[in-house]
């Protein structure tokens, strides 16, 4: 392995951890309610975890309102208890036919727990980052110990390892910011 492998590696590795924060993103809800917010929630369909977009229609009707029509009936049952299990702030409403979720607008406290929450997966895209960091430091450190590269080369390496780490860590808390904004503006 050589030098520019380890930095190609950490660069995918960093890349990873923000599209991995971008996505945690869109499962916070915002002024406007979103299907993402169920990204995260599965149903029990025939002993396998599927995602409710998988089972059924799933449409944001309007800025509060979302509806699910599932494409067995007998699925309303477990969607429903999928739902209040996965306690995202809303009561789902079933006629029988599809599930509503009435979403209330946000409280200036659930707009604060939000950007909390924001805050927090910025930090574990944070910790994700270091670990890539670790990572190809020890790759380096190994290479120098083996005598495939000098002292000076190492050096030079590990600098360009955390200027990548920098740089990524600098494009986190930016998102952070942009949706801590989002978030709080009413």
């Amino acid at each position: 392995m050589e030098l520019n492998e380890i930095f190609d590696h950490q660069t995918e590795g960093n890349k990873k951890a923000i599209e991995a924060l971008k996505k945690d993103f869109m499962t916070l809800r915002s002024g406007k309610v979103t299907t993402t917010i169920l990204d995260n929630i599965t149903i029990d369909y025939y002993d396998n975890p599927t995602p409710l977009n998988q089972v059924g229609s799933v449409l944001a009707t309007d800025a509060t309102t979302i509806t699910i029509a599932p494409w067995e009936k007998t699925l309303l049952s477990d969607i429903e208890k999928a739902i209040q299990n996965a306690n995202i702030g809303v009561n789902p409403n079933n006629d029988g036919e599809v599930i509503k979720l009435f979403f209330p607008p946000m409280t200036t406290e659930q707009r604060t727990d939000s950007a909390k929450k924001a805050k927090g997966m910025g930090d574990h895209a944070k910790v994700s980052v270091r670990n890539v960091r670790q990572d190809a430091n020890n790759k380096v450190k190994n290479l120098e110990k083996e005598k495939e590269i000098t002292e000076d080369e190492s050096r030079h390496g590990q600098d360009t390892i955390q200027k990548a780490t920098d740089s990524a860590n600098s494009t986190i808390d930016t998102l952070v910011k942009e949706k801590e904004a989002e978030l709080l503006k009413i």
